[in-house]
């Protein structure tokens, strides 16, 4: 007999989330059942449904979505590449639908669900009421796949009467439905309300193209290497390989339609990474010339160390405090066949600096990533208001500390993927003030865009020169 697939998910409740029914009020808690055997079989839409629900639980207790698939994904060890990928998008859609669909539930079901329960109708939900036309799955499939991913597991399975009865009603009443909930912000635009209330603040003309933006599936955007090839040259390769594409930036190419990097014309041998078009500015910012000793700090995965590679011949260290993220900036740096000098250590300390200083240094500080949440939309979930100061304190004390490493006449690139002022431009201009620096042109604060000529996500950019 072969060995079933696992998976698994506990949960315990208590009450919270404030201005909702108190019925629909909980913390979810789940704690991982491993000895569960399902008997879903791989290609079914209702294995990918469940996988997917479970990772959306673990989001919902504070797991980012790529470790919680990843969880997921390690407790099944017959999952196909096509479940996988199935059980990834459901996922991504039902994060970027989530405001919409727990609203949905709230008002159908007629107590609140326990939170796998939950987190199964929110991918369901995100399904039946995509903004894709036509939609991903027939709605009767997903409605009879659902059932058979409830009834599949203990945690579920003596609620698929109810998760039958929630999905049928949102057929019937569709519109109805969704007019109604669609007059709360936080189901109408799919964020928290603190969210929603920090871009209408921080931009009063464009928080709602903000907003927008962020429920948008990304593009898959290349570097190309210009060690190995030109712009034109590997869109004339990509044209050979029957993939449309266009380029967006001195080295950004953007492709029609995603593909895995398998499919990459190149990618294994070096010639593109992929990296968002406003990520791949910071190397030109920095303006390295061969033989100069630099710095990118906070490095991990490593795309801007290698694009400060490709571009000059210079002593580079990548440091990180993750030793794990930073085993990735060196298969980038094998794969690109490149090299530079991988530092574990935290940024905000300099017990690890040998007191020789950089030429440049590139500073891009941890932030609460708000300017990148259509690559990672549960961000926007996983955040709460009181990280922006907390997580702008820290950026400040790193700031402050790489400076010290600076050679006179040498500059600092300041980069946060923030949408907020506070962890951007009141940062530059307090780090400015502080030290005196000279601040020389840049960018500045990048909103997302998308559209023919770009398509970046939202960051921001600042340049220092120390005086010599």
């Amino acid at each position: 007999m072969n060995k079933r697939p696992t998976l698994s998910l506990k949960s315990a409740a208590k009450p919270a989330a404030p201005k909702m029914r108190a019925s629909h009020a909980r913390e979810l808690k789940p704690a991982l059942q491993t000895h569960f055997q399902t008997s879903l079989k791989p290609d079914a839409l209702a294995y990918s449904l469940m996988g997917a629900a479970n990772a959306i639980a673990q989001v919902r207790t504070g797991t980012n979505l790529p470790l919680a698939l990843g969880h997921v994904w390690s407790r099944l060890p017959e999952i196909t590449p096509q479940a996988r990928g199935a059980m990834q998008d459901i996922s991504y859609r039902a994060m970027r639908q989530l405001g919409q669909s727990e609203a949905l539930v709230s008002l159908m079901a007629p107590k609140a669900p326990e939170p796998l329960v939950s987190a199964l109708l929110s991918c369901a939900l995100a399904l039946l009421a995509s903004p894709d036309e036509p939609r991903p799955y027939e709605d009767f499939t997903v409605v009879d796949q659902t059932v058979t991913a409830a009834e599949s597991h203990p945690d579920t399975a003596r609620a698929k009467g109810m998760v039958n009865a929630v999905l049928r009603r949102f057929l019937r009443e569709r519109q109805a439905l969704l007019d109604a909930v669609l007059l709360q912000p936080v189901a109408k635009w799919n964020y928290p309300q603190w969210w929603i209330d920090a871009a209408k603040s921080a931009w009063p003309q464009q928080w709602q193209a903000i907003l927008a933006s962020g429920n948008s599936a990304p593009p898959l955007t290349l570097r190309v290497n210009a060690r190995r090839t030109t712009v034109e040259q590997y869109l004339a390769k990509l044209s050979a390989a029957g993939l449309g594409a266009s380029q967006i930036g001195p080295y950004a190419v953007r492709l029609d339609k995603a593909v895995g990097v398998q499919l990459i014309p190149g990618f294994a041998d070096g010639d593109v990474s992929v990296q968002d078009a406003g990520a791949q500015l910071a190397a030109p910012l920095l303006d390295v010339q061969a033989g100069m000793r630099v710095l990118d700090a906070c490095a991990a995965p490593g795309g801007k160390t290698c694009h400060i590679l490709e571009l000059a011949d210079a002593d580079v260290t990548a440091l990180d405090a993750d030793a794990k993220r930073l085993a990735r900036v060196g298969e980038n740096l094998q794969r690109l066949q490149l090299k530079a000098t991988l530092q574990a250590a935290d940024a905000q300390h300099k017990d690890w600096w040998d007191g020789q200083p950089y030429d440049r240094i590139l500073a891009d500080v941890p932030c609460t990533a708000s300017g990148i949440v259509r690559r990672h939309p549960d961000i926007r979930w996983l955040r709460r208001k009181a990280d922006t100061l907390q997580l702008a304190t820290l950026s400040g004390k790193i700031l402050d500390n790489l400076w010290q490493m600076l050679a006179p006449g040498g500059k600092l690139l300041f980069v946060t993927c923030s949408l907020w002022p506070q962890e951007s431009e009141a940062q530059a201009a307090a780090f400015a003030v502080r030290h005196q620096a000279v601040r020389l042109d840049a960018p500045g604060q990048l909103l997302p865009a998308g559209g023919s000529g770009q398509d970046h996500d939202g960051l921001f950019y600042a340049l220092f020169q120390k005086n010599a």
